[in-house]
């Protein structure tokens, strides 16, 4: 089963990494999270991969072009520039990179990569979140499920305590910590789809997650795997931080 990437959208809200290269390509711990996810995939079994490009796409294709060079033992005579691999340690991995436009919507991403994926069953996820997912768990659940679409969702830890307060004097009762079974269940990535979800993306022009979704929902077509373990998105630098964190004190939940 092949692996679709959503990787090419602007990153505006880590605006700070994308002026500089596309979000996928913000690093953790040395390597791009893009790597981190499709290492996660390639544990699983899964290394094939259909990656969406856009914005500053070139810079994905050049990390993979010049892929077994950088993760090689390499001599190098600078006289005559010949160069000889001393040992090489690189990934078992296809990789397509598609060139999907820079302001293309998730739906038409999908659509214009389609060709690449094929007729069949995929999986897709999106190119800056990290978790510790069980995907044969996942793929299992939606199987029997027997749905078009079946997306991975979580309760995220909550970031902000709570008040309690008096409704009639406003003085405060407590505090409570936001637990995580207070928090509304969110579509962390992680999917898996048929190819009859082509159907409902329309010419591209949407937002998977709003008609497209919407409709598969309304038509009875869309089931959720509930993940009770870890999952986080980077979409701050405060986000990148706190990976980047993780992974130092080798506590990152996604590590293979």
């Amino acid at each position: 089963m092949k692996v679709v990437i959503l990787a090419g959208g602007k990153g505006t809200r880590i605006s700070e990494e994308s002026r500089l290269r596309p979000k996928p390509m913000v690093e953790i711990g040395g390597r791009p999270i893009l790597w981190h996810i499709m290492r996660h995939y390639a544990s699983y079994g899964f290394t094939e991969f259909v990656v969406c490009c856009g914005y500053k796409g070139h810079m994905i294709k050049e990390y993979f072009v010049n892929y077994y060079q950088h993760n090689s033992q390499l001599e190098i005579r600078l006289r005559d520039q010949n160069m000889q691999v001393l040992g090489a340690s690189t990934e078992p991995w296809k990789v397509t990179l598609v060139d999907t436009g820079l302001e293309t919507l998730t739906a038409g991403r999908i659509l214009k990569a389609r060709h690449y994926i094929g007729e069949e069953p995929f999986m897709l996820t999106y190119g800056d979140g990290v978790s510790d997912v069980d995907l044969h768990a996942l793929i299992d659940f939606h199987k029997k499920q027997k749905k078009i679409v079946t997306i991975s969702t979580t309760q995220p830890i909550g970031r902000f305590g709570a008040l309690r307060l008096d409704e009639q004097t406003n003085q405060v009762l407590g505090f409570k910590e936001k637990a995580r079974e207070d928090q509304a269940w969110v579509n962390m990535g992680f999917m898996v789809m048929q190819p009859e979800v082509y159907d409902y993306l329309g010419d591209g022009s949407m937002m998977l997650e709003t008609a497209p979704f919407e409709n598969l929902a309304a038509d009875g077509q869309m089931a959720a795997y509930r993940h009770a373990g870890f999952w986080s998105p980077m979409d701050t630098v405060h986000d990148r931080e706190y990976l980047e964190k993780l992974w130092i004190r080798g506590e990152a939940p996604w590590k293979v």
